[in-house]
């Protein structure tokens, strides 16, 4: 398993860290979950939304909360709430 924490902003023009640690665990056949820490994201917006389907196409994503406000709302708007298994945190999100 592989966690990757979401720390400040993530738009078209800050996610190459994210797209980074994302293509290293997609890259690594020993992962078979990536946990995705979104607790401390400040903003998010459709970019970091691509990213994250991305990531789910490749193997099983799950996203330890809880979700900013930014970044709920994001997922409610465009129903993307259905898609990602969410966890209170990332001991709960390595359970699932």
């Amino acid at each position: 398993m592989r966690v990757i924490v979401c720390v400040g902003e993530f738009d078209q023009d800050t996610l190459g860290p994210l797209r980074e640690a994302g293509a290293a665990a997609v890259a690594d056949p020993s992962i078979r979950r990536t946990v995705l820490d979104v607790s401390r994201a400040a903003f998010a917006d459709s970019a970091m939304l691509n990213q994250m389907l991305r990531l789910l196409r490749h193997g099983r994503l799950v996203l330890a909360g809880p979700l900013p406000g930014s970044l709920a709302r994001t997922w409610e708007v465009t129903e993307a709430d259905r898609l990602f298994p969410t966890a209170d945190g990332v001991d709960a999100a390595r359970a699932l």
